[in-house]
């Protein structure tokens, strides 16, 4: 049996452009999107944010995914609206399609929770998976996301999933 390897992350940079531009157009990443979703990358990956960061997910040095932070408070585009003081929203999403299905994706949420929670004030985790995306649902209530509504992003119906700090 194959071991697993371990993830890590490092910081998004504009090096990164062309690899998450052809991510973007793999089958499985349109599926779990929404029809909003345009990162605009060439100006998310040199905004340097202190409200949002883009983290590279390896294994080894093989990138294998993406995993964006923001405070939904406190972001540029207030995509959450009006929301509680102290979250932090996640997407994640692996874009090699030789990457799925092997616990890399959990591997990728329990260090991003981790990281999460690593700031004394964060009191919570939101995400927003589509209403159809039925197996990320499945996936975050594994891990401890709680459903909260369902909302209406753009155009995308979408599930609001908490995790509280324990």
């Amino acid at each position: 049996m194959e071991m697993q390897k371990t993830v890590h992350f490092r910081n998004a940079t504009i090096e990164d452009l062309d690899l998450l531009k052809r991510w973007d157009e793999q089958p499985h990443v349109i599926n779990s999107g929404g029809a909003d979703d345009d990162y605009e990358w060439e100006q998310e990956l040199v905004k340097n944010s202190p409200y949002s960061e883009f983290l590279i997910a390896q294994v080894g040095e093989q990138p294998i995914g993406v995993i964006q932070i923001i405070d939904p408070k406190n972001e540029e585009t207030h995509y959450w609206g009006d929301v509680e003081p102290n979250l932090r929203a996640i997407d994640i999403w692996i874009g090699e399609p030789d990457m799925l299905n092997k616990g890399y994706g959990t591997q990728m949420m329990k260090l991003v929770i981790e990281r999460c929670f690593a700031e004394p004030n964060v009191t919570a985790i939101i995400i927003d998976p589509l209403v159809s995306n039925k197996d990320a649902i499945r996936f975050y209530k594994r891990l401890g996301f709680e459903f909260v509504e369902y909302r209406t992003f753009g155009k995308d119906e979408c599930i609001v999933m908490r995790l509280e700090r324990i």
